[in-house]
């Protein structure tokens, strides 16, 4: 079973991507490569990395893609064309659902085993995790927090830049323009 949700997901994973690179809208983009860190996070789940899952959920697809999709609008993207459905999606969308629905329905409903996941001789455990990070890695964990900060800093002010409006005709020009009017 464990291997199948794999490969299931790492279908999902690959066509996420492959649709990221097809989609022609940002935002659609955007969200493309939201599947695709939500499939990462389930593979890590199978993987027994719990705490990576968590963290490519909070961190990956829910901050920096809300930055993402705040920069795609800073940047006025533009108003989507409308397109057809996908066909794939309306033919394999309400089955694959389902399925995924009763297996987590049967994982959930049948009992829980708690065993800690041991990484060769080591228990895995957020705490030391987090005591690394805020500690050993203070520094690159700040100067990754500047370089996201620079980067939205960046689009706006990209985004503000406006074109230069046309110089004013000499008035000279006014009168002539008048004048045919």
């Amino acid at each position: 079973m464990q291997l199948t949700l794999f490969l299931i997901f790492a279908v999902v994973a690959v066509a996420g991507a492959v649709n990221l690179l097809l989609q022609r809208h940002p935002i659609y983009s955007a969200l493309s490569l939201v599947t695709v860190m939500g499939a990462l996070a389930v593979e890590y789940l199978l993987l027994g990395a719990e705490f990576i899952a968590f963290i490519q959920v909070i961190v990956y697809a829910g901050a920096i893609m809300v930055l993402f999709v705040f920069v795609i609008m800073v940047l006025n993207a533009g108003e989507v064309a409308s397109q057809p459905r996908s066909k794939v999606a309306a033919l394999l969308g309400l089955p694959v659902l389902t399925l995924l629905g009763i297996i987590l329905v049967s994982r959930v409903a049948g009992p829980f085993q708690h065993t800690p996941i041991g990484l060769g001789d080591f228990l895995v455990q957020t705490g030391p995790v987090g005591q690394s990070l805020f500690h050993k890695f203070l520094l690159p964990f700040e100067v990754t927090s500047v370089l996201f900060l620079v980067g939205v800093l960046g689009a706006v002010v990209l985004a503000a830049r406006r074109e230069k409006p046309a110089l004013a005709p000499p008035p000279a020009e006014k009168a002539v323009v008048a004048a045919q009017r």
